[in-house]
């Protein structure tokens, strides 16, 4: 069609236990697709489910299923910037996009697109309409972003939000980092690229109502492995101890000396809570910078691993790949025509 984009793109899904919903998500996202970009794949990421969602897949990706899919089953259910960047490593697009079923609006994405061919490297997309939500996670997820900004200079949920498109070399950029699955999320808005950030409003279809118990523990691990801050903190404060107790020890010396009418007992107490409260705070100093070191050093092995890995058996850019060339009439000789693939 005269009207699509001229790039190869992947699309990448991450979903569980959505078994009655993958076969009409899929088709009307390779439809879109196809009349959308000239090339396209889509990489679609279980997250573990155990419904028959692998069944659903698996005949997806069969003679009669959809063209240009594949397919990751994880072993063990992993967040959702873990889960999606499982999709965006083995992702082989000019610009690869993220999307939750659940959450995001496949039909923005056009408009996402438009943004990245015309120069940006990172697209983000927000969408107005917030998923249900219980109090206490409403509570913890603004102190969270809160925190975050304070540490990293950017709100995850506005500034970067799991809806995505990001091209190649932002890809190999956060390829580079030890951590990629971690670091994925902040990242594309931290790492000096062109970026969009747009707004789109659309009613989300997860039914279930967000709990905070869901998102603590990935918070949490995003919050101090994709920053120094946390820890810099503790460092700070140990050295503020020391230095105080250090002050607090000068003190009672000298009052000591200026002042006969203490206490008896006083000085000598004194003297040992501060000076024992001196040396706590150098031995948290001296564990802080430590810990500090080690985690720069340290490359943890991966957070996932993929148990399955179907393709669909129909691949249509290798389709237009194989043409038969018709060699020059002066060639030819009796030679059969070339197959190039």
């Amino acid at each position: 069609m005269s009207t699509q984009l001229p790039i190869f793109l992947s699309l990448v899904i991450t979903a569980r236990n959505q078994e009655d919903q993958i076969q009409p998500l899929l088709a009307e996202v390779s439809r879109m697709l196809s009349e959308l970009v000239s090339d396209h794949e889509i990489v679609f990421v279980d997250n573990a489910s155990d419904d028959d969602s692998l069944l659903r897949l698996k005949v997806l990706t069969g003679i009669d299923g959809l063209p240009n899919l594949q397919v990751y089953a994880l072993t063990k259910e992993v967040d959702a910037d873990t889960a999606a960047w499982v999709g965006l490593e083995n992702a082989l697009g000019d610009f690869v996009a993220v999307i939750d079923p659940l959450t995001d609006d496949i039909g923005f994405l056009p408009e996402m697109l438009d943004k990245a061919v015309s120069g940006a490297d990172v697209v983000f997309a927000s969408n107005e309409q917030r998923a249900p939500q219980s109090f206490a996670y409403q509570f913890a997820y603004a102190v969270f972003n809160r925190l975050y900004k304070w540490f990293n200079g950017i709100h995850l949920a506005t500034e970067a939000p799991q809806y995505r498109v990001l091209s190649k070399r932002v890809v190999n950029f956060i390829l580079q980092h030890p951590q990629p699955s971690m670091t994925y999320r902040h990242l594309p808005a931290t790492g000096g690229f062109a970026r969009v950030n747009l707004n789109y409003s659309a009613m989300p279809r997860i039914k279930h109502t967000k709990r905070l118990g869901e998102s603590i523990d990935r918070g949490m691990r995003l919050l101090v492995s994709t920053t120094r801050a946390p820890m810099r903190l503790v460092t700070s404060l140990s050295l503020f101890g020391a230095v105080a107790n250090l002050v607090y020890s000068i003190y009672v010396v000298a009052v000591g000396f200026l002042k006969t009418d203490v206490a008896p007992g006083w000085i000598s107490l004194s003297l040992q809570q501060s000076g024992m409260f001196f040396l706590i705070s150098l031995v948290l100093l001296v564990l802080g910078e430590y810990i500090l070191n080690m985690v720069s050093l340290q490359n943890e092995g991966p957070l996932y691993h993929v148990g399955q890995e179907f393709t669909s058996a129909r691949m249509t850019r290798r389709e237009k790949l194989n043409i038969e060339v018709a060699m020059p009439h002066s060639q030819k000789s009796g030679a059969h025509p070339e197959r190039v693939d």
